[in-house]
């Protein structure tokens, strides 16, 4: 039985789609939920997985390919992968006459085959393919015959392009994330009047907290580590009810308050900087906190998140310090309108009650739109962020 395989449902913040790697090719078996495509959006990559045992008939759409949601990109029979897969249990001469060309002569050779056979100016194999069914792969062409005088320049130039001295330069397509996250960047520079106001903290009352009841806290939370992150997403919640304009956004001409904290984390994945979103923040408590950024966290890094999960917020929080930022002016995520960066915790002499001390500090920087945000509200939030973490009691009674 064929079946249609359509790209996902797109929410309405994404308009389509780019076919970013197909794990399997026509003809090759694929299990029921086994992975088939990988799609990229602005957002997230979606994984689209095999609707039942069988195996890909056509291939529509191909890699780069743009695709709107719900749109057919690929045809799919069921069962069959199952008369391939079995053919390898089966003694050895069984593959040998599935490996016999089709009614018209021509062997099936996979993609890659076929484009080695058409640069070497060879057949597609010998007798056979050695893959699935009889197909033939890249190893078969390659078996087949050494490639032409005038096919071997390219290795030549390969080896010379790599030699001592030379200036090496690869140029690759940009992916659809990358682009994205290029020109949301760069409309928040054009489009808002960012502003960045500075300020540090001492860390020693944070990390002395951290040090005597990390163990208990992971104990008693089935597992939870205490780290900074929470103290830092637990004061800037309590920050944000004193000043609301940091927790607004613009929408045209109207400013919009929001109710509720849903704090944005940003997140370094391999495909570009990600924002998954603590909803409801005000309504969590520390354990919960650190468990939902350690979770983001990590599925983000293995690209897991759904759009849902990135879509929306109201004020974000980036810590460049885990790559070792010393000081930084993060960028708006419109349409919010402030961003909290953390940066590393630097051990400097401090004065204290007129004596010189060695403190663990960190620098903090807040960027905002100075169209809504004033001096005096952003630094405001910014000394109230400090002494929360300097005195972390405080957040507990919300002084």
């Amino acid at each position: 039985m064929t079946i249609e395989i359509k790209a996902p449902t797109f929410p309405e913040s994404v308009q389509d789609g780019t076919v970013a790697t197909w794990h399997k090719q026509p003809g090759e078996a694929v299990s029921r939920d086994e992975l088939i495509v990988d799609i990229e959006t602005d957002k997230v990559v979606l994984e689209v997985v095999a609707p039942a045992d069988g195996a890909i008939s056509e291939i529509i759409k191909g890699e780069g390919d743009t695709v709107l949601s719900n749109e057919v990109i690929a045809k799919f029979e069921e069962g069959a992968g199952a008369g391939a897969a079995t053919a390898e249990e089966k003694p050895a001469e069984a593959p040998a006459a599935e490996a016999a060309p089709a009614a018209g002569g021509e062997k099936i050779a996979m993609p890659s085959a076929k484009k080695m056979a058409a640069e070497r100016g060879v057949a597609r194999g010998g007798g056979g393919g050695s893959g699935k069914g009889g197909r033939v792969l890249k190893e078969d062409v390659m078996k087949a015959g050494p490639a032409p005088a005038a096919a071997a320049a390219p290795a030549a130039a390969a080896e010379v392009a790599v030699a001592p001295g030379e200036r090496v330069e690869k140029r690759v397509p940009m992916t659809r994330m990358r682009k994205r996250i290029a020109e949301r960047l760069l409309d928040a520079s054009q489009s808002t009047a960012m502003l960045t106001t500075f300020n540090e903290v001492n860390m020693k009352p944070v990390m002395d907290l951290r040090k005597n009841y990390k163990d208990l806290f992971e104990k008693k939370h089935n597992g939870t580590r205490l780290g900074f992150m929470g103290f830092f997403v637990k004061a800037a919640v309590e920050a944000l009810k004193r000043y609301s304009a940091v927790n607004a956004s613009i929408d045209g001409n109207d400013i919009v308050y929001h109710g509720y904290q849903d704090i944005g984390v940003a997140v370094s994945s391999p495909k570009g900087l990600v924002v998954p979103i603590l909803r409801n923040a005000e309504n969590m408590g520390l354990a919960d906190m650190e468990n939902n950024i350690r979770d983001l966290g990590v599925r983000a890094r293995d690209g897991k998140l759904s759009i849902e999960e990135m879509t929306g917020g109201t004020f974000t929080i980036t810590n460049g310090g885990v790559f070792g930022s010393l000081l930084s002016t993060p960028i708006l995520n419109p349409p919010q309108t402030a961003i909290l960066g953390m940066h590393k915790i630097q051990e400097r002499p401090m004065a204290v009650d007129g004596k010189v001390e060695i403190l663990p500090m960190m620098y903090l920087a807040l960027s905002y739109d100075h169209r809504l945000i004033d001096g005096k509200e952003a630094v405001g939030f910014l000394v109230a962020i400090k002494e929360m973490i300097e005195d972390p009691a405080r957040i507990l009674l919300e002084v």
